[in-house]
């Protein structure tokens, strides 16, 4: 088969999904619809529409974009069968029903930020950071009845930094993603649809990736500094690690904690002691003392620590976590 014989349905949402839809276009190949999600409402008062990503791009190329509120409405299935296609592309969209992922004779494949089976789920990308792995990677594999179970087609991998937020590594998912998704729709056509897959994994530890809520991203002042490093730089810059800022058992306000540095001090003050030397602020740990290099305190700007102790007096008055 020749790539544009391929009929190509592309699904996907946000900034993650345009580099491989882009990737497929420019590759040569048809792709005939997109689906996405409904634009969705912005601004104070919610009267502005603002278009995904995806979206946007499509319409860009001159694609037909579709934008179902429910992915089982019988005049959407009908819609999406009339195009015909031989194969689906999901990456960053939500779940399918059988009756979708299941039409095309090539069946649907997902591009998954993680080197599956481990961080099924929603958030893969910030999960690996936050439990301080070193590597991850990137998975397409086959849709089936389970979430982010089915058969693996290709991983790649990819390095972790210590020092690297979630931000580094979403934008080097991002780029990979649309390469080995490229490379699954290449061999595809290259096997005529007949392309080798293996099983996942079943018998080992997994570690989950459940979606993001604003609960996920308090601090627990009482982790060891590794961990609440970690779990800052996977939280950074969105949505951002949070805790109560407190004085006298009050809180002042809700610290939004984007950068830290590991210092090797050991600390014996209670758990979410700040100490202020130079310019710099520190935070008790269980463990060792924690850097706080950049934070945001509610209704004000992202700022340098040095910044905001300028404006912030008496700031070991303070302490951070339970009110």
């Amino acid at each position: 088969m020749k790539k544009e014989d391929l009929r190509i349905v592309f699904m996907g949402t946000p900034e993650f999904a345009v580099g491989s839809l882009k990737a497929l276009v420019e590759g040569g190949y048809n792709v005939v619809a997109v689906v996405t999600q409904p634009d969705k409402p912005v601004g104070r008062h919610g009267s502005v529409l603002r278009a995904p990503e995806v979206k946007e791009y499509a319409l860009s190329v001159g694609l037909p974009v579709l934008q179902p509120e429910k992915m089982k409405n019988p005049d959407f299935v009908a819609e999406l069968a009339s195009y015909k296609a031989d194969l689906q592309v999901v990456v960053a969209f939500r779940m399918l029903p059988e009756v979708v992922w299941d039409m095309p004779r090539f069946g649907t494949f997902n591009v998954h930020a993680s080197l599956l089976p481990q961080y099924r789920g929603a958030a893969p990308i910030n999960w690996a950071v936050i439990n301080g792995d070193t590597e991850t990677g990137v998975t397409t594999f086959f849709l089936d009845h389970e979430i982010d179970t089915g058969r693996i087609i290709m991983q790649r991998k990819f390095d972790i930094p210590d020092n690297a937020d979630v931000e580094y590594v979403y934008d080097g998912l991002m780029r990979l993603g649309a390469e080995v998704c490229l490379q699954t729709v290449d061999e595809i056509v290259s096997t005529d649809g007949h392309v080798d897959t293996f099983a996942q994994i079943s018998d080992v530890d997994l570690r989950p990736a459940p979606k993001i809520f604003k609960e996920t991203c308090r601090i627990d002042c009482t982790r060891t500094a590794k961990q609440i490093y970690d779990f800052i730089r996977g939280l950074s810059p969105y949505p951002g690690a949070w805790t109560p800022l407190v004085r006298n058992g009050e809180k002042l306000s809700t610290l939004k904690i984007f950068q830290t540095v590991k210092t090797g001090r050991q600390c014996v003050l209670p758990a979410g002691t700040l100490l202020a030397e130079n310019g710099r602020l520190y935070l008790a740990t269980a463990d060792e003392w924690l850097e706080i290099a950049e934070i945001q305190m509610s209704g004000k700007k992202r700022m340098p620590v040095r910044d905001f102790l300028n404006g912030f007096k008496n700031i070991e008055e303070c302490r951070l976590g339970e009110v």
